[in-house]
């Protein structure tokens, strides 16, 4: 049992980064529905809202145009990934053949691979194929690195999972295919569902590789594209904010949307039965 002053030490420091974590987002909220003619901005509260703020940004900074990239390269990263991954952690965390101790090390490897060391020879692989400039060179590099966690993730699960299961399922003649999809994957989607959370913030927010595999306008992603905004309304704080703001709105619903099964496939490694 805990006593009263250890919970309300514990609430105390919860309290203290609650605070610390919302102050930015606060203060990009106050900013994005100032005045534009409002100096400052910042924690200032505005005295109406201002919406014609986003609007003004989704037409500047082409939103609907970078908007619509980003989603076509993140929903076939994310389906992508999420497959190979799930049919490459099924193999290693289930069966066992030869050389698949030093395979699945070789995919761990990708782990601890900065990107900033990968991009420049990536940059020359694809242009040699002439893919630079095109919606596969943001697919094909992120959905590779995009595997090295998949596979490490879904391995955990996969080696974890009720043997009983597997074996009732293999007793009434199941196979390999349908024990994985009608058996194990409606049984892992919380693990599943972190995965694609993940998956998707990573690619949803990717920065670099948009920046060096394209120079075409009319491919650059919502981060590509606010960037070279700031570059072009450096002094318009409220237009800065607001575009910020859209661009981080579809990761905020997405992870509200599917919260309880992220949290619950986070918290199910710690439990055992």
């Amino acid at each position: 049992m805990t006593s009263r002053i250890e919970r309300t030490a514990t609430y105390a420091i919860l309290a203290l980064f609650a605070v610390l974590a919302l102050t930015p987002v606060i203060g990009i909220l106050s900013t994005a529905f100032s005045s534009p003619d409002a100096v400052g901005g910042g924690f200032t509260l505005p005295d109406t809202l201002h919406w014609s703020n986003f609007q003004q940004a989704w037409q500047r900074v082409h939103f609907g145009t970078y908007l619509g990239n980003s989603v076509l390269v993140t929903v076939v990263v994310v389906t992508a990934s999420t497959i190979l991954s799930i049919l490459a952690a099924y193999a290693f965390g289930t069966m066992r053949f030869r050389g698949s101790t030093a395979l699945f090390y070789l995919f761990v490897l990708g782990l601890t691979l900065p990107q900033e060391a990968l991009v420049v020879p990536l940059y020359f692989d694809l242009r040699h194929f002439h893919l630079t400039d095109t919606y596969w060179a943001l697919i094909l590099p992120q959905t590779a690195q995009s595997l090295a966690f998949g596979v490490f993730w879904m391995r955990t699960y996969f080696m974890n999972s009720n043997r009983s299961v597997i074996e009732a399922a293999r007793v009434d003649g199941a196979g390999s295919w349908t024990t994985l999809w009608r058996i194990l994957v409606p049984m892992g989607r919380p693990a599943i569902t972190t995965l694609i959370v993940i998956t998707f913030m990573w690619t949803w927010n990717e920065f670099l590789m948009a920046l060096v595999m394209i120079s075409d306008e009319s491919l650059r992603t919502v981060p590509l594209g606010l960037a070279f905004f700031q570059g072009q309304q450096s002094a318009d704080t409220t237009l800065l904010a607001a575009a910020s703001v859209l661009i981080a709105l579809p990761v905020v619903v997405v992870y509200v949307a599917l919260q309880r099964k992220f949290i619950e496939g986070m918290l199910s490694g710690a439990v055992k039965e």
